[in-house]
């Protein structure tokens, strides 16, 4: 749940400050190599969740969703790269994937730290907020605003599979609690 806090802060932040500075903190303000690069970081620190997952829990079921996580978040990546080498293009580094980024330490470190149920649990909430978030942010910030349609259709291919993720982590964290 602390990765829809962090989105919700940027989406208030972006509101309230003025001028320049609210259009450079606005996620729907980001051009498509911007929020190519996002998308990509946001897959990777999923990757990155999954395979903590996988060294720490003895939960079957955590431990599927996790290969899961590897296996879809891994060929979004790959088609996305391959889309931008047809397209020449590369990604963008900017103020959301560099949020993204340091929210995701600290919460590695918090999982890292947990053992057991307590782990399987706190990874099942992380990953339902984690999916909420960017789902969210996906559908309502970057897909109205992304100009190229091959962009475009990937992020909303994606955001069909990730939804799917949702309901799976939605399910899992039931099951735990």
């Amino acid at each position: 749940m602390k990765f829809a806090k962090l989105l919700g802060a940027v989406a208030i932040a972006a509101a309230v400050l003025p001028g320049a500075a609210a259009a450079e903190n606005d996620p729907a303000k980001l051009n498509d190599l911007e929020i190519a690069h996002v998308a990509y970081v946001a897959d990777n620190i999923d990757i990155r969740y999954a395979h903590l997952a996988l060294a720490l829990s003895q939960n079957e079921e955590v431990r599927e969703f996790a290969r899961t996580m590897i296996r879809d978040h891994t060929a979004v990546n790959e088609q996305a790269l391959a889309l931008l080498a047809k397209l020449e293009a590369q990604p963008q580094d900017n103020f959301l994937s560099q949020s993204l980024n340091e929210n995701a330490e600290k919460i590695v470190t918090e999982l890292a730290a947990l053992r057991g149920d307590a782990f399987d649990k706190r990874y099942a909430e992380n990953e339902l907020g984690y999916h909420q978030a960017v789902n969210s942010l996906v559908e309502n910030a970057f897909i109205p605003n992304i100009e190229n349609a091959e962009v475009k259709a990937l992020f909303e291919q994606g955001l069909e599979i990730f939804k799917t993720h949702e309901k799976h982590a939605e399910m899992m964290v039931q099951a735990l609690n």
